[in-house]
């Protein structure tokens, strides 16, 4: 892969633009050659003096200033880097609007691009926020956090612009080959809820950390990941699609599959649903209640039964005959690959930090030993990896 040298740090405006100085002195003595280009709301935060001298280029900021800079700087750079990229930018960006220089270099270049999210938590969690960053994920655009913290605004949770050597860091990974690289991973987290009432649901005891560990060993490895979760307390820096029953779940993993290479079920999708769900809430009285179950959707057998499916791997959670159940659910569905979990043993499974799995293919078998869920996650994805590109 090409060594970057180049760097063209795009800046936006958010207050997190005071980095900025800090991140082109890091980068230049990391050995890059840093070139800025400022939309007109960064210049309120930060001075393009400033960053012309540390950096020792030029920092452009007006389209028109200088006839065709922005092919210029566009075919000039090894990589571009957007940091802080605010909400507004990230939504340009997804939709090509190109009214600013560097908005017109992001559509004019060839370089890999980046983004290091910075905005109100809020504002990140925004689902047209992350309907945006999954559109450019999709498209290969990479993301650099963003990270979770106290905020300017003095709320906290995920919008923080990532410290500058953290980005640097991230800039110098995208020089290193990952085993993912280039392939779209879609997958599914939490729990469902089949509800009964407006006020109760039918749902299991699914924390969601496992799958959402999964998301983030994937992307680590170089993927862009889709994350499609139902409800749950995790927060997730990669793109997150809220769903809440077993039907929206199905409804929304057959709407991101296409062109999807591995899809990984983590999701503890409910069994069963109430045939009627009850308009008002059903009052307690001393006659027993019945409720008349039918089968939810079955996603994993509708995707594995795809004319060209992806690479699909199941998980399954059981109390007993791990190995028996885990094999006929592998070869019924039609599966690449499931990981099979023990439930009901304390400290590991479901709302656990710690897990322990066993993962079967038609002509072979591993066991990962207990260790945080993080940790067996990344072992999982080598695993995947492994027998994804050994089909």
């Amino acid at each position: 892969m090409k060594t970057l040298s180049n760097i063209l740090l795009g800046i936006t405006g958010s207050i997190a633009a005071y980095k900025t100085a800090d991140l082109v002195r890091t980068l230049t003595k990391q050995g890059f050659t840093v070139r800025v280009v400022m939309t007109d709301a960064a210049t309120k935060f930060i001075t393009p003096l400033t960053l012309q001298t540390l950096s020792n280029q030029p920092v452009y900021v007006d389209l028109f200033e200088t006839e065709m800079e922005h092919i210029n700087l566009a075919r000039w750079a090894d990589a571009i880097l957007i940091a802080p990229a605010t909400a507004d930018f990230i939504t340009k960006l997804t939709y090509g609007h190109a009214d600013d220089l560097l908005s017109t270099i992001c559509l004019a270049t060839t370089a890999p691009i980046a983004i290091a999210p910075a905005m109100n938590q809020q504002m990140w969690n925004a689902t047209i926020t992350q309907e945006n960053c999954q559109k450019l994920q999709q498209r290969n655009i990479k993301f650099f956090g963003p990270a979770t913290g106290s905020q300017a605004c003095g709320e906290i949770g995920a919008g923080r612009m990532l410290e500058p050597l953290e980005l640097v860091q991230c800039l110098q990974n995208l020089t290193v080959k990952q085993p993912l690289q280039g392939k779209q991973v879609l997958i599914t987290a939490g729990p469902t809820r089949e509800d009964i009432d407006p006020v109760r649901f039918l749902s299991n005891r699914s924390s969601g950390r496992m799958g959402y560990a999964v998301a983030d060993a994937a992307a680590a490895k170089g993927a862009s990941v889709t994350l499609i979760s139902g409800p749950t307390a995790l927060t997730s820096e990669i793109p997150t699609i809220p769903v809440n029953s077993a039907k929206d779940m199905l409804e929304t993993v057959m709407a991101n599959i296409p062109n999807t290479d591995i899809f990984i079920s983590v999701a503890a999708v409910a069994d069963y649903r109430p045939v009627q769900q009850i308009d008002h809430k059903i009052k307690k009285n001393s006659e027993l209640l019945q409720l008349d179950l039918e089968p939810t959707e079955d996603i994993l057998a509708t995707v594995a039964n795809q004319p060209n499916p992806p690479f699909t791997v199941g998980f399954a959670a059981e109390t007993n005959d791990l190995d028996s159940y885990a094999r006929n659910k592998l070869k019924t569905k039609k599966l690449d690959m499931i990981a099979a979990n023990q439930v009901g043993i304390e400290g590991l499974g479901f709302d656990s930090k710690d897990n322990m799995l066993k993962i079967f293919w038609d002509d072979g078998d591993i066991e990962l030993p207990r260790c945080s869920k993080i940790e067996l996650a990344d072992k999982l994805l080598d695993v995947i990896i492994q027998r994804f590109f050994h089909d």
